[in-house]
């Protein structure tokens, strides 16, 4: 029987539901319960006008509107409001192309809105946080027309402001990003922006099942481990999600998370520059923990009181000793 028990126990890891609790959980890693335990909406005021985009370390969500499908196809449980408040500054936006219309989707999962929602929410955000800027990736999913670059324009107009994008290949100052969109541009047509793929990238996502996590937390830490010393003047981009048949992205993230999280303790003294790093289902601890990592150079040229970020750093700072308390 012992033996029986410790086979079923095998196999139900192998698929991936160990660990996945049936209920909403709140770590300073992980968060699917649907609002973050604290927000951080303006922190970017405190970064210097002079200060290149992609010197900025910055939280981004990956697939970040997937929040309906079931586990296969949900990465994220927070609205696009409160993923920006929560201080979440690159968004993965995925549309599916008919006729014109442009929906959000995961895969075959439609995720119950349309760009024009994903505009509007982001541009309510800027005018309410100038200071701010929201990297958009924007790429078509489960429609293959290659043919997106007219639709998208059109629901900018509809739904956005052309002045509010930042109209050019090269990565801006913070001066010149703040209150825009960039858009990072995956599909053919003129500029609307920058092109996704001029960022150094990693995102190996495919993960087959959960006793492959430990090489996609390699892929994760060898890239961040070269983005300090990597090109200043390119953008890095860090995926730390994951997901496969035997491994869905609330079990991927669940195991990820926790080492990303331990990882980024580690090097909180450090003055390094990581790029952005995207998450599914991120806490609101460890978002902190990513936008604390600005250059300590840049923060000493231009000090500027914040007292959202100043209370989000004393909430993180309760959340760490409560983790360190409770730890076992």
């Amino acid at each position: 029987m012992m033996k029986k028990q410790r086979m079923l126990m095998e196999l139900m890891v192998l698929v991936g539901l160990v660990g996945l609790s049936q209920g909403a959980i709140q770590r300073p890693d992980y968060d699917d319960t649907p609002n973050p335990e604290f927000l951080n909406p303006a922190w970017m005021a405190s970064i210097p006008d002079d200060q290149p985009l992609s010197e900025v370390t910055m939280p981004g969500t990956h697939n970040t509107m997937a929040i309906y499908g079931g586990v296969y196809a949900e990465c994220q449980t927070w609205s696009l409001a409160s993923q920006l408040r929560a201080g979440i500054r690159f968004l993965d936006i995925r549309l599916r192309h008919v006729k014109g219309n442009l929906t959000l989707h995961h895969g075959v999962s439609y995720q119950r809105g349309h760009f024009g929602h994903v505009l509007e929410g982001v541009v309510d955000f800027l005018r309410e946080y100038p200071s701010e800027t929201v990297l958009m990736r924007i790429k078509e999913e489960f429609s293959e027309t290659n043919d997106i670059y007219g639709a998208v324009v059109d629901y900018i107009h509809r739904y956005a402001d052309w002045d509010l994008l930042w109209h050019s290949r090269l990565v801006p100052t913070m001066a010149e990003a703040r209150g825009k969109i960039i858009v990072l541009q995956q599909f053919s047509g003129p500029d609307l922006g920058m092109r996704y793929d001029s960022m150094d990238i990693a995102d190996d996502w495919k993960v087959p099942s959960l006793m492959y996590v430990q090489e996609k937390w390699q892929s994760i830490y060898e890239h961040l481990e070269v983005a300090p010393s990597g090109n200043m003047g390119q953008i890095f981009l860090t995926f730390s999600s994951g997901a496969g048949v035997l491994a869905y992205p609330r079990a991927v993230a669940q195991r990820i998370n926790p080492q990303l999280y331990d990882y980024l303790r580690a090097k909180t003294d450090l003055n390094q520059r990581l790029g952005i790093i995207c998450m599914d289902f991120p806490a609101a601890p460890i978002i902190q923990m990513i936008i604390d990592f600005q250059l300590k150079e840049g923060r000493k040229r231009n000090q500027v009181f914040n007292p959202e970020a100043r209370r989000a750093s004393l909430k993180y700072a309760i959340s760490a000793m409560r983790k360190k308390f409770f730890r076992h």
